[in-house]
């Protein structure tokens, strides 16, 4: 990707998207409603972000837990589909003003092993919501699950915005390329005889 990377930026879709997030970290009082317990919320909001890295594992335990090979398919197909950083274009407007461990070890990560180009959609975002998407359709009858990954991803939502690792509109966007997920899934799920029912427990007697 840096291949591309221009020699000067104007940072024309960056000055406008920017505005909606001085709107809901400091208008809106979102900020300071995080940061109102002290480290409890960026904490746990750090340690969401940083654990989208793993989401994809988590999922593939529990499906080839208690599901058979084709299901494990049908949720790769979804969570690619939704799969695809503005923090220090705007250094000075809205960084979070409480620091954790966590907050260093994602800015380590961020700064070390990934493109250092703006990302439109958020990977974060739309991965973790495509999850969710994916729990719901493979375990119908466990819809703990799905509940669990949909808070967890609206968790990674925030936390993404709130640690300047994304534009709110970066958010917005992963979000919608996680809803073509859900509709490939449907689709699927709709069309595809053999992932009509793709939810089979090995318990009985499937595998």
């Amino acid at each position: 990707m840096e291949l591309f990377v221009p020699a000067k930026y104007d940072l024309l879709f960056e000055t406008s998207w920017i505005k909606l997030d001085v709107l809901v970290l400091n208008d809106w009082g979102v900020r300071s409603v995080i940061e109102g317990l002290g480290k409890i919320l960026p904490l746990y909001l750090e340690l969401c972000y940083v654990l989208v890295y793993g989401l994809a594992a988590y999922a593939l335990g529990w499906i080839s837990a208690f599901t058979d090979r084709r299901t494990i398919d049908y949720f790769w197909t979804i969570y690619l589909s939704g799969t695809l950083p503005p923090r220090y274009a705007f250094p000075l407007v809205q960084p979070p003003t409480v620091t954790t461990w966590i907050r260093d070890v994602n800015l380590w990560l961020l700064n070390g092993a990934t493109i250092h180009t703006g990302v439109f959609p958020s990977a974060h975002v739309s991965s973790a919501f495509s999850t969710a998407w994916a729990f719901y359709l493979i375990f119908p009858k466990q819809r703990w699950l799905g509940h669990t990954a949909l808070i967890y991803a609206i968790s990674v939502s925030v936390a993404t915005v709130y640690g300047r690792y994304h534009y709110m509109a970066d958010v917005l966007a992963g979000f919608a390329v996680s809803l073509l997920a859900l509709g490939v899934g449907f689709a699927i799920k709709t069309y595809v005889p053999k992932y009509q029912s793709p939810e089979t427990p090995r318990a009985a007697g499937n595998s």
